[in-house]
């Protein structure tokens, strides 16, 4: 069999497509049962730097970096570098094309222009891609993400058709783990992940359009997690806001909207020197307020109001680009935002499920 075969083979295993899907189904079937895989626990303490690499007990896991940034005209722009590790079967890494590792690549460049993605498959255990923790490197085909065992310094590298970026990410403030000590419920109904983020990275570096370079500078965040079953049967999607505040202070916050009933809620306070505080259901209000129409027709809602009012926020979050969907595999909507209300800044927003 073709190697390009079987990797689609797997992917179309891996969305369920091998049995019968659950009703109703959860978005790219990350909602099936996954008894044979590690569990997401409570009270497991997370270990750096060896929980900077793959976990391969774990049936998913994605290393994610989102780069809100400016140019020298004052133009906005936004940079997405994911990597995706899916498996086949729970086990260690082998060698050769038994490998129960799928690898999957996103990159995505909006700005003056518009909005640009690309998407590459590798298989694991022939070098194609993988995660290393010392020195960390993350790299599929030639997009790459590396730099010290720490993740302190880091140099991200992606292309497709038609751009391109290599930036240079120094943080400057901890590691935040999110929910419970980095146990994050998505359901209250048992799914959860072990989710840790680096939110405190400054940028410098180029972006490249249509074979213009452009020299530009900004904020970045790195979002880590790994699961088994991260949603519950009937969960449809999600919306995830990873917010800059002009002050200093972060702000992660997602609801994952159920088929029938309340969106579940949380999120993540996090000061401008780095303490977090776990934020939980009414402490936070998403409320969509302006709908666009993609070019496959669909729509997403890219103008929100959100608010948590025990840290004084109350703002409106627009799209820097509302046409910004991922025509991928497992299809999202992913791009830059801004601030504007009670306080300012930028962000990213995803949304899945629609």
């Amino acid at each position: 069999m073709k190697p390009d075969l079987c990797l689609l083979i797997g992917l179309l295993l891996l969305s369920g497509c091998d049995q019968p899907a659950p009703t109703p189904k959860s978005f790219a079937g990350l909602g099936q049962d996954a008894a044979a895989f590690s569990q997401v626990a409570r009270n497991h303490p997370l270990l750096f730097p060896l929980d900077h690499a793959a976990h391969t007990g774990f049936r998913i896991e994605w290393w994610y970096v989102t780069a809100n940034l400016t140019d020298s005209q004052g133009r906005d722009w936004g940079a997405q570098w994911t990597l995706f590790r899916s498996a086949l079967r729970p086990g260690p890494e082998t060698t050769g094309w038994n490998s129960p590792n799928l690898w999957m690549g996103h990159a995505a460049l909006t700005g003056p222009g518009g909005h640009q993605s690309a998407e590459t498959l590798a298989r694991g255990g022939i070098g194609q891609a993988g995660v290393k923790a010392q020195p960390f490197r993350a790299w599929i085909n030639d997009w790459a993400l590396q730099g010290s065992d720490d993740i302190g310094r880091l140099q991200m590298t992606a292309n497709g058709k038609g751009f391109g970026y290599t930036l240079n990410l120094v943080s400057s403030g901890p590691l935040v783990l999110h929910g419970a000590q980095g146990y994050s419920e998505k359901s209250g109904k048992g799914q959860a992940s072990y989710y840790y983020s680096q939110p405190f990275y400054q940028v410098s570096g180029e972006v490249e359009r249509n074979g213009q370079r452009v020299a530009v500078t900004g904020n970045a965040w790195l979002d880590r997690e790994w699961s088994s079953q991260p949603l519950a049967a009937g969960q449809s999607g999600w919306d995830w806001f990873s917010l800059h505040l002009d002050s200093g202070a972060k702000l992660m916050l997602f609801r994952v909207r159920e088929a029938q009933g309340a969106p579940y809620r949380a999120g993540t306070w996090i000061s401008a020197e780095g303490s977090a505080q776990a934020l939980q259901g009414e402490q936070i209000q998403l409320q969509e307020l302006a709908w666009s129409k993609q070019d496959n027709g669909r729509k997403v809602p890219t103008r929100w109001r959100v608010q948590v009012p025990e840290h004084g926020v109350d703002v409106q979050v627009d799209a820097l680009e509302a046409k910004a969907w991922m025509s991928t595999r497992f299809a999202y909507w992913e791009g830059p935002v801004r601030l504007s209300g009670s306080v300012s800044g930028k962000g990213y927003l995803e949304m899945t499920g629609y």
